[in-house]
């Protein structure tokens, strides 16, 4: 079965690039362009793993990232954002990785086929 993928991205270009890309490696993506939107789609189908733009308007992903372990706990979560001063913030440890935007998409897949292999950490 395909692992699935929830891709909240508010930069639409972005959002088909990473969509794309990770669709050529196997796996099923769903996206969404903002946290609340993100939220919906948690709860209409439960994704694999979500890859989480930290800026975005409606609900940023430090509050998207709360309300999603909220509901579940288990889910791998990947901050990717092209500000890497949130690596600080205690909010992004939550997460299971932090990645920095970059037109080089090795380190994401990389990153997406590791922890859906490993499963989440705690």
């Amino acid at each position: 079965m395909k692992k699935k993928i929830l891709i909240v991205e508010d930069e639409e270009g972005l959002r088909l690039l990473y969509e794309e890309e990770l669709k050529s490696e196997g796996y099923e993506v769903i996206t969404a362009k903002n946290g609340k939107e993100a939220i919906e789609k948690l709860e209409e189908g439960k994704p694999d793993l979500v890859i989480l733009d930290i800026v975005m308007p409606v609900m940023n992903g430090m509050e998207a990232l709360g309300k999603i372990l909220g509901k579940d706990k288990k889910i791998p979560i990947i901050l990717n954002s092209s500000y890497p001063g949130y690596k600080e913030n205690f909010m992004s440890w939550a997460a299971d990785a932090y990645i920095t935007k970059s037109v080089d998409l090795d380190e994401l897949k990389n990153k997406v086929k590791e922890l859906l292999e490993k499963g989440r950490s705690r």
